[in-house]
Order: C-alpha cells, then structure tokens, then sequence
C-alpha cells in the first residue's frame, strides 16, 4: 500500500457516509479476539483487539496535554512513525448472504489514528477520526469459507494534528470490529423526534426513514403507546406519556420493521430549550452537576469493555452526579445507551482538539485552514450521525481547546441544520457567536458571580454581546481534581444554585489515568507521564480524577457528592422543627426513607425515623421534632456535645444502588454554645468544621489542673511530646505545585519555608511552667517567626500552650501563606492505632469538608494515608476534640484540643513524602511523624485553575494554640 494517505488533511476515502448505531436482527459477526500483528515490520505476534499496541508491549505509552510530541509542520508527520500491521482469517457463517446483490459492511468503532483497510487482498480504503466509527461495504468481496482481512494502522498522521486531546498517546484498534450483513434495501439509518409538551403531559413522535435505499415500507410499533405498525414519520401525538431525563430515564420500546429486517430501539421523550437564558428540559430548569469523562481503563488504556463502563455509571449515579461530557471525543456507543438506560444528561462532544497549536500563537491552526475543513465537518457528522438518537445527548459539543475559526462556524452551521433540537457547545468561541450555551473553564467564583448576574465583561466583538448575554453559562471544566483537593466546591455549588443562568458544571475530571505497574514483590503502582522515558511529557497531570485509576473514589469524590447532593435539610431549634428541600429538578423525594440519631460527645443516644410529607422538586417540608428533642432528657447542655444526623436513604431498590444506600446527610450541634461545633458554612445545610482560624485569630482557653494520680508514662514519650516544635511546611499538593506562576510551593521553597531552622533565645521555669521562647526562620532570609511554649504538668499531664507571631512587621511577609502551622512530634511506629473525637472518617481540609462529619473514628496509621498517584500532603482530619495513639496492646499518647485541632499521623517525614515520584518508593524510615495543627493553607484548585479562596488563606499574624498530652495506660489485672 501506498502510504501518501497519511498526511493528506482529508479524512480518507472508501468509508460509507455515517449513520446511527441500531439494534437490528440482521446477521452480524464480531472479529474481536486475537489477531496477527508486527510492528514496523518485526516478527509477527499475536494482540488482542481491541488493544493499544503500546500495552502489549510493542514501544511505550506516552503522555503530553498540550504538546505534540512531533514537530508542528502540518499536515505532516515524523517519518519515525510507527505502524502496525493486523490480519486475521474468519469463517464467514454458512448462512451468511454472498454473492451479487448481498451488501455486507465491515465496521471499525474506534482506531488510532489512522488505518488503511483490505479484505482478501482487495483495498477498502482509509479514514482518520481515532474515535469514530467507520463502515466499508465488503459484500462484493466475500466468499464462503475463509476471508482474510488486513490492517495497517499508523500513530501519527495529519489526523494526530486534531487529537491533541490531554491523553496517552496511545494506538491501535482499540474499539470493537464487527462484520454486518445488510439487507437490500436495508433500514441503515432513522432519526427519532419525540418531544414531549410539558403543559399538556403529551408526546410527539416522528422517525425520519427516508433517505438512499431506505426501504418505502418501513413501519413503526410502539405496542405501550398504541402504536401498531403506523407510518413511523408521523407526526403521531401521543395523549400521555412519561418524559425521560436523568432522574427518571423512562424509555419505552419500539420496532422498526421492513420485510426483511426488524430494528429494536427504546425511545425517551423529551424537549429542550433555552428560555429567558435557562437552560430547560421539559419545561423546567435544570442543574448540571457533572463530571468531564476520558475512557480509562488502568490495564486497558482506552479499550473499554461493558463491565467497565457499567461501574462508572453506577459510580457515578451513587454520588449524585447527573451528567457527563464526554472529554474529548464520542466515547464507545455502549457508554451512551448506558446513560439513555439509568439517567445521565451527556455534553457529546466531537473528536476534536488542536491544543498545540497554542504553543505557536495558534499558527496554521487546521480550524481556520481551508484545508481541513472536511476532515472536521466528516468528525461532526459522525458524531452526529451515530449518536442521534440517544435521549440523553443534550448538547452537541465541536470539541475543544481547538482555537477559534470558520472550520468550527462550518460545523456548527452543519450541526444547527441536522438536529435544531439540541443546543451547540465549544467553550473556545468565547464571544459565543456560533454556538447557544456560554462555556468557560476554570472561571473562578468572581467571575462565575458576575456572569450569574449577566455582569461578565463585554465580549470582544459588541455585536455579539447581547446574544451571549441571552444564553446560558456552563463551567465546562471546573474543579481541577488533580491530587489532594479540589477546593472551594461548596462555594461554587452556592453559586450554581443561586443564579438560574449558570446551568452547572462539569468538574475536571472522572478518573487518574495512571498506567498498572507491579514491582518485583508484587505490589501495585500506577505510572504516569515519563515513567517510560518520554523525551517529552507532562509529567503527574495526567492524574487528575475523582476517582483512582482502580476506580476507588477519591476524597474529592466524597465531597462533590457531598456538595451536589440534591437533598438538603435545615434544623430550627427555636421552632423545634427540621425541614427538608428538594433540589432535584423532576423528582419528588417519595423515593427516600429519612432518619435521625442522638449522639453525645460521639456515642449513641437515640434514634428513629422522619416521616416527611410528600416533597416534589423545588419544594420544601418542615416537620415538628419536639419529641425527638424531648429525648434528650433536661438540659441539653448539661454534658458533652450532643449531635443530631439526619439521613436519607433510598427506600427501595434503585437501579443504580440498592435500598439503604445514603443520599443525604446533615449535621446539627445541639449545644453549640458550650462546645466547640462546625457551623453550617452554606445556604444548605452541608455541615463543616469552623474555618481553621487566621494566625491573626488568637485561641485562648483555660483548664482545670488535673487532681486525679498521675499516670505512668509509657517509654519515651513524655521526651518526644516535650521535644515538639513549630512546622509551617506539607509536602506540597498539586494544587500547591500549581502551575507556572501559580505555584504556591514554588513561593514557598523561594521563602524557605521547607527547610526552618530553630533558634532557642530563652528556656527557664517558674511557678511550675516551662517557658521555652524560639526563633523559627530560614537560611538566607531574614523573615522569621517568634514561638513561645509554655509547658505545664499537672498529675502527668502536660498542658502546652503555644504562641506564634512573625518576627517584626507582618507586612514584610507581603502575601505569602503559610503552608500549615502546628507541631510535629516524632513518636514511636508502636503507635500503629488512631482513634479520636472529631471530623471523620476521611481527610478534611479547611476548604474541603463538607463531607466530613463528627463522630467517634477508628483507623490504622496506613488507613490514614491518602494514596495520591503522585505523594503528597494527606491524611489530616479536622477539628479533633481528641485523639489516641496506642499500640497493639492499648498503650500510647492521648492529645486534647482546647477547644479543637488537626492531625496526620504518617510513618515517614513529609521531606520524604514531598521527594517520592510514587507511593511505593516511600519507604518508611522508623518513626511516627505526627503532625498537631492549629490550621493549613486552603486547597484550592490551582493545578489547572483558581487557587483558595481569601477566607481558606493562612497568613503570618498572631496566634495562640493549646494542647493537652496525657499516656493511654492499660490496667492491670486486679
């Protein structure tokens, strides 16, 4: 074969024109499975498809988000281009229909990047769009018996130049092969309308059928609308129906039929518009709370089976999440009948990306290039094309980060003219002339503000304003979940639902891309870019889900679900009574069960049921709780904290979860007056510890001297308790990394704060207290902070009372944060138990908490650790009232706030958490780090967009801490 196809702009040739994917009973015959293979030549080998050659082990992944790994000379690529070879022999069934006048097509669902194709020696032909399908008719060419079909497959082609899409560069054919008898004629494509009237509870149905060798007898049954083989064109308005949407996904069966073959499908009926700038379904306004999807499989790369895509469905149905976009490109058509059969809205977006072209000042950009024009109007029809008549497509999206030009108008008009139904997406066309839904990433909570309020800035072009102005605003990417974070969910989520323009969001995104790796003694690890000696790469970013690359939900995970949960409740103790509100945008709370429990000071006291009036969407219900209180008994406030958790839990079995499963939950302190207790930090009552306070924020509090025996102290720790000294470093997240001028770690390193020096200026006693007064600075700086520890003992119990201030004028610290501010004590690896009165039981940080609750909590040390792909600061819990350190046999320390603080426990030292590339290379080094903490710096998102919010900043000032250390002793036996 002649190769000159590769670096033609064109899209190929051979391909037949596009069409829906559907369910019909017409002969069929999968070619998955094993294939003969060689790379560049080499000897041939067996590999599996779908595959990615790189997983096999022919050559290696590698990972860039902007860059492309070749030179920028389109449409031309490196003669240093890797091709692979396929060829597989089948049986073609007995039955199969043969001859003059059988058609058969032989389909390719997915194949990076480019391909040429032949079948018994005879070329088909060649296409590009890695994540496309493609149809080649084969019926002329097959023969009873045996047939062979080869393939050559090429990494790089002009076609590389539009998958500039943040991921693995990886290859091969990656989606399913499947050989398709047609009939002649055949029912090869239909488009479904049905619409659905929200004033009157009635549907409109119509199915184009008409088209090239469609049959003229095509007809329609719909048996549970009364619909018996009618005209399927219609239009056939349909009295009563059930809409679809992401809440209640109610499709209902229908069947194509000609003479010679019968195609099944499941129709949803639904309308979307925009209205006064909201974006509607059904009549009514609807909130994205959405996730951005790659397809990720740790072993697998892009090569998805059903299971697989099955569990992010499940996944993310269980944490509320409504929708998806499918970043950045259609994703397998399984994943889409997925979303059509347990309710997820889908932003579909084109396989489209010319990221790189940025790094040149968008130069010879293909979507202002003539040239390329029908390489991306043919990736907007297949899209379109294949995925039509899926309910739960919402938006057509033309890509993305692919610049802006009249290659992307092109498609748009293309697209508006095929299905006026649906709304346009592409965040790249910021003015918004050519598409019908404001896009933005990374806006921060300011800007989100403003354009709530239809307050943004002008647009570049005044022309265009007042229709930008007219639609509405989604975060297409929001959130960077890379690492430990993200931060500010809650005050985004307050802004989404304050403003009706601002549909929601999509956070970045569902899962790490890490690649399985196994040591020597067997355990599991997960690579990223250069860990296979790219020359070129982006190192860790390509770990930047809610979910670990096994799939295992992220802290992040459990806060956004805890942050959109669309069940809210509020507590009013001077009316004695506790509402609930229904944010869903359809469905009434009937299919929830509610509760409540007592807790003082962590342990049970009570519990029962809620029984809450019926609660349709956007409504709420309040019911008296007079004799829940009464349970109490006296004064609440007589002692301990006393907490009440209300809970709602599904009532029956859903499909996507179980009865029983938690949807919602809130907490409400009942004597906050006396105890320290989080505070409701949103309109909703998602509850959250009390922001950790600015070091300008003293704490003072005082204590009882103890008069009980003092206790004995177990071995060493009475000297590593009193050996404590102030840390103001973490290993940096990466959201700390940040990126370019973002880096907060980088400012940090520059100031020197990882690597303090300690300088005592006095240590003398008096009346019983210790008072040791430091110097706490860097090399080569003349910034430093001033500690004073006064010490205490009082019946074997040490009372520290820490004071903290910068060294001469704060402002000389300009706006530099600190990265936490606390003590670290190195303590024995006896320590391996944590148990302790506070937020639990996951990590929590002053802004990301909201899913964290009080209660009693019980780990290991290796439970507290936070397995990042890439190492980093984790594992801290927050508003502590206690915490106890023992060993096997219940010895150890015991630590009380006064009121509250945080901890991490670790068994290696964040220099060396901060140093390790991955969590396998830590190794740790026979101590107990133990980290006591007034407060940390926020979390943010500034790996790839805002960094904290000025509330969550910890910045130089004054501030006072206090602790109490007691032994854990064990009794002996009477």
């Amino acid at each position: 074969m002649s190769f000159a196809y590769v670096v033609d702009p064109g899209p190929g040739v051979g391909a037949r024109p596009p069409r829906t994917t559907a369910d019909s009973d017409a002969p069929s015959l999968s070619l998955n499975g094993l294939w003969e293979f060689r790379l560049d030549q080499g000897p041939w080998t067996e590999l599996p498809v779908p595959a990615h050659w790189q997983l096999h082990g022919h050559g290696s992944p590698a990972y860039t988000n902007v860059s492309y790994p070749f030179p920028i000379d389109p449409p031309f690529v490196p003669d240093e281009n890797p091709t692979g070879e396929y060829r597989r022999t089948f049986q073609l069934p007995a039955d199969w229909p043969v001859g003059d006048g059988a058609v058969s097509v032989l389909r390719f669902d997915g194949v990076d990047s480019c391909f040429a194709v032949r079948l018994n020696g005879t070329p088909l032909g060649h296409a590009k769009g890695s994540r496309l399908a493609h149809e080649f008719e084969v019926g002329a060419l097959l023969r009873p018996g045996a047939n062979t079909v080869e393939v050559v497959v090429h990494q790089w082609s002009s076609g590389s130049y539009l998958e500039d899409q943040d991921m693995w560069w990886l290859s091969g054919i990656f989606r399913d092969v499947t050989l398709l008898a047609r009939p002649e004629p055949a029912l090869d494509d239909f488009f479904v309308h049905a619409g659905w009237d929200h004033t009157t509870g009635s549907g409109t149905l119509a199915i184009e059928t008409a088209g090239p060798g469609v049959p003229p007898d095509v007809r329609l049954s719909v048996p549970e609308l009364g619909l018996h083989d009618v005209d399927p064109a219609g239009p056939h308005l349909i009295g009563q129906v059930e809409p679809w949407s992401a809440e209640s996904p109610r499709r209902y069966d229908a069947v194509l039929r000609t003479d010679r073959e019968t195609v099944r499908l499941r129709i949803g009926f639904r309308s979307i518009a925009v209205v006064d700038g909201v974006l509607t379904v059904n009549g009514a306004p609807i909130t994205l709370r959405g996730v951005n999807r790659h397809e990720w499989h740790p072993e697998h790369g892009r090569a998805l089976d059903h299971a697989t895509m099955l569990r992010d469905v499940l996944l993310m149905k269980r944490h509320h999440v409504n929708a998806v976009r499918t970043s950045h490109y259609p994703p397998h058509p399984a994943f889409l009948e997925l979303c059509d059969e347990y309710g997820l809205w889908v932003v579909d977006e084109c396989d489209l990306e010319t990221h790189g072209f940025e790094q040149v000042g968008w130069r010879r950009n293909p979507s202002d290039d003539p040239r390329w024009q029908e390489a991306m109007l043919d990736r907007m029809r297949r899209t379109v094309e294949r995925d039509k008549n899926h309910p739960s497509v919402l938006f057509w999206s033309l890509g993305n980060e692919a610049g802006t030009g009249r290659n992307l108008a092109a498609m748009a008009q293309w697209c508006r003219s095929r299905d006026p139904e649906r709304p346009i997406h592409y965040e790249g066309d910021r003015d918004s002339g050519y598409v019908d839904v404001y896009s933005r990433m990374y806006a921060n909570h300011a800007e989100v503000d403003a354009i709530g309020r239809r307050e943004e800035p002008p647009t570049d072009d005044p022309a265009l304003d007042a229709h930008r102005r007219s639609v509405p605003f989604v975060l297409c990417e929001y959130a960077h979940a890379m690492g430990n974070g993200p931060g500010g969910l809650s005050e985004y989520q307050r802004l989404i639902d304050m403003y009706p323009r601002v549909a929601g969001g999509f956070v970045w995104e569902w899962i790490d891309h890490g690649i399985a790796r196994t040591t020597p003694d067997g355990r599991r690890w997960y690579a990223y870019g250069g860990d296979f000696g790219e020359p070129l790469h982006d190192g860790n970013f390509i770990a930047d889900g809610l979910v670990f690359p096994d799939r295992t939900p992220s802290p992040g995970l459990i806060e956004f679900a805890k942050v959109i949960t669309p069940i809210r409740f509020d507590l009013d103790l001077t009316l004695s009574a506790i509402s609930v509100t229904n944010r869903y945008d359809f469905r009434s709370l009937d299919h929830l069960a509610f509760g409540w429990s007592l807790e003082r000071d962590g342990q049970p006291v009570a519990s029962g049921t809620l029984d809450f009036p019926e609660t349709v969407a956007g409504d709420t219900s309040t019911l008296p709780i007079e004799e829940l209180l009464a349970t109490v008994g006296g004064d609440p406030a007589d002692d301990g904290e006393l907490w009440l958790t209300v809970t709602a839990r599904l009532a029956q079995d859903q499909p996507w979860a179980d009865a029983g499963h938690e949807m919602a939950w809130a907490q409400f302190p009942l004597n906050a007056g006396r105890f320290p207790a989080p505070v409701t930090s949103q309109a909703s009552t998602s509850v959250s510890a009390p922001v950790s306070r600015s070091m300008s924020a003293p704490v003072s509090t005082s204590i009882t001297p103890m008069s009980t025996p003092a206790p004995t102290w177990p071995a060493g720790l009475r000297d590593a308790v009193t050996a404590a000294r102030l840390d103001v470093w973490r290993a940096p997240t990466d959201n700390d990394r940040g990126c370019g001028t973002r880096s907060l770690a980088l400012r940090w390193e520059q100031a020197g704060l990882h690597r303090m020096g300690h300088r005592t200026i006095d240590d003398s006693t008096e009346s019983g207290v210790r008072t040791v007064r430091t110097r706490v600075a860097p090399a080569a700086s003349d910034l430093g902070l001033l500690a004073t520890y006064r010490w205490r003992e009082t019946d074997g119990v040490l009372r520290l009372d820490l004071a903290v201030e910068p060294d001469g004028d704060p402002a000389r610290w300009g706006d530099l944060t600190l990265p936490r501010l606390g003590l670290h004590l190195a303590l024995p690896t006896s320590l391996t138990q944590v148990a302790w009165f506070g937020l639990g039981p996951g990590e929590s940080y002053r802004d990301s908490r909201a899913a964290a609750r009080i209660g009693r909590w019980s780990l290991s040390v290796t439970e507290l650790q936070t397995p990042y792909v890439r190492p980093q600061e984790n594992g801290n819990r927050s508003a502590a009232r206690w915490a106890e350190f023992t060993d096997a046999q219940g010895r150890g320390l015991r630590v009380e706030g006064l009121p509250t603080f945080d901890f991490a426990a670790r068994p290696w030292s964040d220099a060396a958490l901060a140093a390790a590339p991955h969590p396998h290379e830590l190794t740790p080094d026979g101590v107990l780090h133990l980290h006591l903490d007034l407060a940390h710096d926020g979390l943010g998102t500034a790996s790839c967009g805002p960094g904290a919010l000025p509330e969550h900043r910890l910045r130089p000032g004054k501030a006072e801490f206090s602790l109490l250390f007691r032994p854990v002793v064990v009794a002996s036996p009477s």
